[in-house]
């Protein structure tokens, strides 16, 4: 698996959101992919859904706490990142 990435739709911002939308992905990726490090360093077995949710509290830790409470992830993709950390896919 490469590295995760986030990807806002721009159907969803309004204006000023949309204006913003690159720096905001840009900070959403890079809080992503540290979670996922850090996850990934400290996976002892627990169950996918548990990795999923660390890994949801992880990203949102690293975020600014306004960015993180309107943060709202597709928990589907969050938990094929989870997936591949169970599986030993992410690198």
């Amino acid at each position: 698996m490469s590295e995760p990435h986030v990807t806002l739709d721009p159907s969803g911002l309004d204006p000023v959101q949309n204006k913003l939308r690159v720096p905001l992905e840009e900070q959403l990726t890079s809080a992503l992919q540290a979670a996922t490090h850090r996850v990934r360093e400290h996976y002892a077995g627990e169950p996918v859904e548990e990795v999923c949710r660390r890994l949801l509290d992880e990203t949102r830790a690293g975020l600014h706490p306004d960015i993180a409470a309107g943060f709202q992830p597709d928990m589907d993709e969050f938990c094929r990142v989870a997936v591949a950390i169970v599986r030993g896919e992410v690198s």
